[in-house]
């Protein structure tokens, strides 16, 4: 079973940028699409961000234009580079299947503000 952990949070004014990374351990990573989600206080946990196990990618609306999803299947990595953030992009974020069919890791906190 393939574990995920998620790294690269933290603490970022308004029009930052972060890096954010899901190393995932065990195999079959590159054989299934992965997706970043979030989950802000009091809402339920979204997908943000989806690529395909060849490259392609989906972005909500919310994230279009400021984040970019990568993966490095050689690596078992995938990315989210995120920029000009807004306080309403603080959450935890999570990275997952895309449907999220592996288990969920810690997350990582993204905290915008000034």
């Amino acid at each position: 079973q393939v574990q995920l952990v998620e790294s690269g949070g933290g603490l970022v004014q308004p029009g930052g940028s972060l890096t954010l990374s899901c190393a995932a351990s065990g195999s079959g990573f590159g054989t299934y699409a992965m997706g970043w989600y979030r989950q802000a206080p009091e809402k339920h946990r979204a997908l943000i961000a989806e690529i395909t196990k060849s490259g392609g990618t989906n972005y909500a609306d919310s994230v279009k234009g400021r984040f970019t999803i990568s993966r490095d299947n050689a690596k078992n990595t995938m990315y989210l580079q995120m920029t000009s953030l807004k306080p309403e992009d603080t959450a935890v974020y999570y990275c997952n299947a895309s449907p999220s069919f592996l288990g969920w890791g810690q997350g990582t906190q993204v905290t915008v503000s000034s």
